[in-house]
């Protein structure tokens, strides 16, 4: 078929000289074609695809050519690196056709391949047929939904071996799935750095099309130096963000964590990755309760107690495996030369993965060196290896080996990587650890990288390997620069979070603090989207950080993290973590004997208190930093102490105190020049003016705020001005000014990234659009912030929210689940001390009562509604109450007591500024006047109701209108 008078070798369908394989590759490409149409328009084909044994999917995956490929090569004695020089290809193109991760290599490269391995004609239309059939696309009509989340390592393409182990697994997985009845879960156990992870990785993305929904990678830390491991409590929560939980989500107690997990998990086909677990009872609240997830478990124990776990144990490499990894990492070149030495090298090495790894590496860096000068290397170092533990024999050798390889600048920094409390580091953090600069500090990481010191799980990221972690640690403590460097790393983690937390910052920073010290060396933060990236990325190396302070009895970076923490951690949460940063915080202060720090640190204790519904323990704490802030003569503190209590003296409606601790920290600010404090004072002040009727004095003070934060960047208390002005808009009936004020402040909470912001802004959108009649809107708004509050843990705005949400119920007449939404709400007002919330849940849980027939319940809930108002000094509430009392009057057939409780109504609507109030009040009393022989009053009421409700735009008008027609 060569064709007359060939006599050389194969060449591809593009040669002149062959034209009867052009033909052939048309043949082929119809075939496939064809095969592509009937899939395409018949997907019943392929409907059982991804669900068979691995046979199957590899015909629809493109592993065929992937295998085709590799065989041709292996017969050629490439490797991959060579095949890759010949075809002019990278080496990852070469590892991805191989895999069948590349599933449509096209016609040029398929040419390139032929031509590079010299296949004979049959061989290159075979090699050509199965680049055709990798190109069908994978059908599976059983899918399920898209993966929510992918955070697996990438697999890497010198994985060798271990084909026993993975089809073991893979049996064990096969048979577990195909029974349904359990979780399928193997437990990978073996000696440090065999491979465990790597293997488990391995396994994960072979397995992972079979579980579309998810595939999460997270480490529990057993064996982390320095590090304790992760406890199952905040394992979950990790678990939770990884698969979409917002970060303010993470339930407060473990069992809450463990169901929220399980029901995250349920009807879902996850694969979960647990690596590097202490054992059993770490272990076991992360596993789902249901059928249809695999969890991958790797230990350094074996998890002989876990229940229906399988085991797979890992053991060190066999000689011919180590070798062919050895010579995989470094080139067939030194295998051919030496054989004898390449099989003494893995030996030294203890034919362990990680050891031989590192040794590869620094064959690569040293193209003089070779296996044999190794070898010698390692024998001299043979008298320490004796001394160390079997499992770390070979890589403390290749530790060592690697490090003093290093120019003198990479050790110091290697070593000081050692002492960096959290788990990963960017140029910038390792310029202040290190003392230089971050271009030097990126060059020096690049260095690391290459000589495979430390790993890149993300652009511009660097992690130590756990044993890496902690050779570098034993040897920075012998070095004894490790303080300095963690005072340097400490001081820039604190100039940095001053510069991102600026954007949200809650008050003036003390006008005598200097600027902070590692500001110099932080990235560009001048935006709030690059402060707010930064705070995210950065979120577990600050937690880690104030954990090393503590532990290590640094109360300066104690005291100014956790200040610098508060802002953040009270817009995002999660706001447990923040409760125990800030009584961490004072305790460092008052050891320290810091007044001023004692102080901020009560202050910030009382708002995450006030946050929590601990509303007792806020004003404890308030009053405290209060009281310490007069007798130290710091007025900045002081207005900030006022402004906060005043906060939590409203919410548990003591309006007269929250009044005057707000005058009185107004006009500290005041004083003070302070116009953050301003805005945020008035935005507290314009609150309570709503509350108790002072509309005029509200919008005042509101559009006062408003001004301040736009005029001086304050993105925090600008969205809190928005949302509360849009309040006291709705309160005053202008829906139209509300719904512009709350669109706009729903916007930038977004924009901001203020969950809180935009959770409020939805709730109080929900509460117009059910006012106008807009109830799908109204149900979007609230379904939406619901999930908010929950993430956030807020419950006192949950309970707004079940309010809310149980009012329109009752107006859509789903009466029953109103009850419910209603009961609720009431109930975690009582818990947490929110007299007004109790207020209105309890005179809307009356409305509903009375409409489902009972009669005394309505009563016992409209009094005590009625009793609580009348304390609040709230005339609006007062006047819903008796209205509502006075429609059970006219039910009863008490006309007289109904016009008098409506008559009082009026007269609280008036007094309480409130026009839609006083217009139900007047149909109210039309309604009960209509039984008079001469109903001209009546009318005249309905009009006048009707009149008002139309200028307003709410629902209540179509009601009046039927009335007088009816009527009539």
């Amino acid at each position: 078929k060569g064709g007359k008078g060939s006599s050389g070798p194969w060449c591809p369908p593009c040669s002149p000289r062959l034209p009867w394989q052009r033909g052939s590759a048309s043949i082929v490409a119809k075939r496939a074609y064809t095969a592509q149409q009937h899939i395409r328009y018949n997907p019943v084909a392929l409907s059982g695809f991804g669900r068979g044994r691995r046979s199957v999917r590899d015909a629809a995956n493109g592993t065929r050519f992937g295998g085709l490929l590799r065989r041709h090569r292996l017969a050629a004695n490439l490797t991959q690196q060579a095949l890759a020089v010949r075809a002019h290809m990278s080496v990852q193109a070469i590892g991805m056709l191989e895999r069948g991760t590349r599933r449509s290599p096209r016609h040029d490269t398929v040419v390139r391949l032929s031509r590079a391995l010299g296949l004979a004609p049959a061989d290159a239309e075979a090699l050509l047929a199965a680049s055709f059939d990798a190109a069908i696309p994978e059908t599976n009509g059983d899918a399920g939904p898209p993966a929510a989340r992918r955070t697996l390592p990438r697999d890497v393409a010198t994985f060798t071996g271990r084909h026993a182990e993975l089809e073991q697994l893979l049996a064990v997985v096969s048979d577990v799935a195909s029974a349904g009845r359990a979780v399928a879960i193997s437990a990978i156990d073996g000696m440090a750095g065999v491979g465990k992870t790597a293997f488990a990785i391995h396994a994960a993305h072979r397995l992972a099309p079979d579980y579309p929904d998810g595939q999460i990678f997270l480490d529990l830390r057993a064996h982390a130096a320095g590090l304790e491991p992760v406890e199952p409590f905040d394992a979950l929560g990790r678990l939770l963000l990884t698969a979409g939980v917002g970060a303010q989500a993470v339930p407060p107690d473990l069992d809450a964590r463990m169901a929220l997990w399980r029901d995250h998990l349920s009807g879902r086909r996850m694969l979960v990755v647990l690596d590097d677990a202490a054992g059993n009872d770490q272990v076991r609240p992360l596993l789902p309760g249901v059928p249809g997830c695999l969890v991958l478990i790797t230990s350094r124990r074996r998890l002989s107690a876990l229940e229906d776990v399988r085991p797979v144990t890992l053991r060190t490499l066999p000689p011919a495996d180590a070798a062919d990894l050895l010579t995989r990492l470094v080139g067939p070149a030194e295998r051919r030369s030496d054989p004898a030495a390449v099989a003494e090298l893995v030996e030294l090495a203890g034919c362990l993965p990680l050891a031989i790894g590192l040794l590869a590496g620094r064959l690569r860096s040293h193209p003089a060196w070779t296996v044999r000068h190794v070898v010698e290397m390692l024998r001299a170092s043979q008298d320490r290896l004796a001394e160390l533990h079997a499992e770390d024999v070979a890589v403390e050798a290749a530790f060592e080996l690697s490090y003093r390889d290093l120019r003198p600048d990479l050790r110091r920094l290697f070593r000081r990587l050692g002492v960096h409390p959290g788990r990963e580091i960017d140029r910038y953090a390792a310029a202040a650890l290190d003392g230089i600069d971050p271009a030097e500090a990126a060059r020096r990481l690049d260095g690391l990288y290459g000589d495979h010191l430390v790993d890149e799980p993300a652009p511009g990221r660097y992690r130590l390997h756990d044993l890496l972690r902690a050779y570098a640690r034993s040897l920075a403590a012998r070095d004894g620069s490790a303080d300095g460097a963690v005072d340097r790393l400490l001081d820039y983690f604190l100039g940095a979070l001053a510069l991102a937390s600026r954007h949200i910052a809650r008050r003036d920073p003390p006008a005598d603090c200097p600027p902070a010290r590692g500001a110099d060396r932080a990235p560009d933060l001048s935006t709030w989207r690059a402060a707010q990236v930064w705070l995210e990325t950065e979120r577990g190396n600050l937690g880690a950080c104030f954990d090393h302070a503590v532990a290590h009895g640094r109360d300066r970076h104690v005291v100014e993290l956790a200040r610098g923490l508060h802002a953040f951690l009270d817009m995002s949460g999660p706001w447990d973590q923040a409760r125990t940063v800030q009584r961490a915080a004072l305790d460092a202060a008052r050891r320290s004997r810091d007044a001023q720090a004692e102080a901020d640190a009560l202050n910030d204790l009382g708002d995450v208190q006030r946050r929590t519904g601990e509303h007792e323990a806020a004003l404890a704490s308030l009053g405290e930093a209060l009281a310490l802030t007069r007798r130290i003569g710091s007025p900045a503190g002081e207005a900030s102490a006022l402004k906060d209590l005043g906060d939590v003296q409203r919410s548990l409606g003591d309006y007269r105190a929250a009044e005057a601790s707000l005058h009185e920290a107004l006009a500290l600010h005041r004083r003070l020049g302070s116009r953050l404090g301003q805005a945020a004072t008035l935005n507290c002040l314009g609150i309570l003016q709503g509350i108790t009727g002072e509309r005029p004095a509200a919008l005042a003070s509101l559009t006062e705020a408003l001004a301040l934060a736009r005029d001086s960047g304050y993105g925090l208390v600008h969205v809190n001005a928005l949302n509360n002005l849009g309040c006291v808009q709705y309160q005053s009936d202008d829906f139209a000014a509300a719904t512009v004020s709350l669109t706009e402040a729903l916007a930038l909470s977004r924009q901001l990234g203020i969950r809180l912001g935009q959770a409020n802004a939805l709730v109080n959108l929900g509460h117009v659009q059910r006012l106008t009649g807009d109830y799908p809107a109204a149900t979007r708004s609230l379904t939406e912030a619901r999930t908010l509050f929950q993430e956030l843990g807020n419950r006192f705005g949950e309970a707004s929210l079940l309010h809310e949400l149980g009012t329109m119920q009752h107006v859509t007449g789903d009466y029953a689940a109103a009850t419910r939404s209603l009961t609720e709400s009431l109930a975690i007002f009582r818990r947490t001390g929110g007299r007004d919330g109790q207020a209105n849940a309890l005179h809307d849980l009356g409305v509903v009562q009375r409409l489902t027939g009972d009669g005394a319940g309505a009563v016992a809930s409209l009094t005590e509604a009625g009793e609580l108002f009348a304390d609040l000094g709230d005339a609006a509430g007062r006047a819903q109450v008796l209205r509502e009392l006075g429609v059970l009057r006219l039910d009863a057939g008490d006309v007289a007591g109904a016009v008098t409780h409506h008559r009082q109504a009026m007269a609280l609507a008036e007094e309480a500024h409130s026009p839609l109030e006083r217009a139900r009040a007047e149909e109210g009393l039309g309604r009960c006047l209509l039984r008079d022989p001469e109903p001209g009053e009546a009318m005249a009421l309905l009009r006048r109701a009707l009149a008002a409700y139309e200028r307003l735009g709410v629902p209540d008008a179509e009601r009046v209108r039927d009335t007088l027609e009816d009527y009539q």
